[in-house]
């Protein structure tokens, strides 16, 4: 599991793998890693919390040295009904962060201790519809404060325009070694609002994965970034 944390500030691009090849995962991560990319956004449902199901820790193990042996995270996000009982499963396989849904347990507190105590970076997020004032709290003890910009549980959905109004307040809340993620409807028409209102860590889908050339993808998403003055290695 990586150790250096310096991923969590960073600006990056950080490709969500639900919108891949179910079968040609590792591939696809191999392109996007040979494209620039480093962190990359695994996103686990339940169909309960959400309606959806997708994948467990093996394909988080089916990856995982690849990411490793390339200097990358996997940075897994848990649309999931009291996710802290699979933590350990996904630490073993070889999560770096492990983000949990303030709506989805019922001690928040404990749910990112057990998170940490596995050596997994904790991070808090919230639906849409929930105030930010409802992590203000949890962010005390998280690192990964991720902001949803759609409701979860689908990939292609439409950027919620108030992303740009919460994303400040979640900023505010985010200390020294904290990083500020955004998820959902991230692509060409989005990325560099989400930037400039705060988010450093910005996971896109369907904008990279559901592209004739993910890799130029990938690539023509950073260079909007990086021409509104991001710095990104």
């Amino acid at each position: 599991m990586a150790r250096d944390e310096s991923w969590l500030t960073e600006v990056q691009v950080c490709p969500s793998i639900l919108a891949a090849d179910f079968g040609a995962f590792r591939s696809q991560v191999v392109e996007l890693m040979d494209a620039g990319a480093r962190t990359f956004h695994v996103d686990v449902m339940d169909g309960h919390f959400v309606p959806v199901i997708t994948f467990g820790h093996e394909v988080v193990e089916a990856i995982a040295d690849e990411v490793h042996s390339r200097g990358g995270a996997l940075a897994v996000h848990m649309m999931v009904q009291e996710p802290e009982r699979l933590a350990a499963d996904y630490a073993k396989a070889g999560a770096d962060s492990f983000t949990i849904h303030i709506e989805a347990t019922r001690d928040i507190h404990r749910a990112l201790q057990i998170v940490e105590e596995l050596g997994m970076v904790p991070g808090v997020t919230l639906n849409p519809a929930t105030p930010v004032a409802a992590i203000a709290e949890a962010a005390r003890y998280a690192r990964n404060l991720l902001c949803m910009s759609v409701s979860p549980g689908w990939g292609g959905q439409a950027f919620i325009g108030a992303t740009l109004e919460r994303l400040p307040q979640i900023r505010a809340l985010a200390g020294a070694g904290v990083g500020v993620e955004v998820d959902g409807g991230i692509g060409p028409d989005t990325i560099v609002g989400v930037y400039e209102a705060g988010a450093n860590r910005l996971t896109a889908g369907s904008a990279i994965y559901r592209q004739p050339d993910p890799g130029q993808a990938y690539a023509d998403l950073v260079e909007r970034v990086r021409a509104a003055g991001a710095t990104i290695a």
